[in-house]
């Protein structure tokens, strides 16, 4: 897991929505968002599953989707 594509992904699906707003949303602190966001933690599987619920995506999309294994999707379909 990559904190730092994780924290990246988060920021750009809130997008304008504030922090306080997802926080009290998905019943976390503004503060345990901001250090997800920030690379600094990665959330436990109970938070990673309303987070992607809020977001309307997949835990795997959101969490354990990266550039390497994609790289690695792409060899096998080539």
């Amino acid at each position: 897991m990559n904190k730092k594509l994780i924290g990246k992904r988060l920021i750009n699906l809130r997008g304008q929505t504030s922090r306080e707003e997802v926080a009290s949303s998905v019943d976390i602190s503004v503060s345990a968002l901001q250090m997800y966001e920030n690379a600094q933690r990665i959330p436990r599987d109970e938070i990673k599953c309303r987070l992607a619920d809020y977001y309307k995506i997949s835990v795997q999309e959101l969490f354990f989707n990266d550039k390497q294994h994609e790289v690695c999707g792409d060899k096998n379909s080539a």
